[in-house]
């Protein structure tokens, strides 16, 4: 069995949603522990669904060597989740970067993602935030840590992958609009950070 979009698109989803997305964290601790305040979970966080950077880039010119550009850029994560200090409405600390496994994706695949997001975070950048938190600092933060949400049907040398390369994930069973969409945890890496 292979991973359906319907699978992708319904975790997505659920994931955009910042309960989702804690809920997502839960399965990682040491994720779940770099939430400001767990009172107020839901000011906690921010969602940033399919996410949109504004990256800086050094441009070398002639009487100016520390001169430089931005351009917006759309990241190959599925989702971002801030961290927000819920009393002062302040962006805070680490940021997690969420990789949904995809139909047909396989390792090579899902690893180049969190590459290439690397690649484009290093300059520094600042998150285009939605409407709801354009009034938050949108800098872009040095902490960035990745999570990876698999499904049962997901092949397990991906697992196997992931594990190797020291990268924490979650395996999520989705039950789709068919099957009265709800989502749940089945499986966590035992990978600490």
């Amino acid at each position: 069995m292979s991973v359906k979009q319907a699978q992708y698109e319904e975790l997505l989803a659920e994931c955009s949603d910042r309960r989702g997305a804690i809920e997502l964290l839960k399965q990682h601790r040491p994720y779940l522990e770099m939430i400001p305040s767990m009172r107020r979970p839901d000011e906690s966080v921010i969602t940033l669904p399919l996410p949109l950077i504004r990256a800086r880039t050094r441009s070398v010119t002639i009487g100016d060597p520390t001169a430089s550009s931005s351009q917006a850029a759309q990241l190959p994560c599925d989702l971002a989740i801030l961290m927000c200090d819920p009393e002062w409405r302040i962006k805070t600390g680490g940021e997690v970067i969420v990789f949904i496994h995809r139909p047909a994706e396989d390792f090579s695949d899902l690893l180049g993602r969190w590459r290439k997001t690397q690649l484009l975070l290093d300059p520094g950048y600042e998150w285009l935030m939605s409407e709801q938190d354009a009034h938050l600092l949108s800098e872009g933060s040095d902490e960035n840590y990745p999570l990876f949400a698999l499904f049962p049907e997901t092949p397990d040398r991906i697992r196997r992958g992931l594990r190797g390369a020291g990268l924490p994930y979650v395996v999520q069973t989705v039950y789709t609009l068919e099957d009265e969409s709800f989502v749940s945890t089945t499986e966590a890496s035992g990978i600490e950070e």
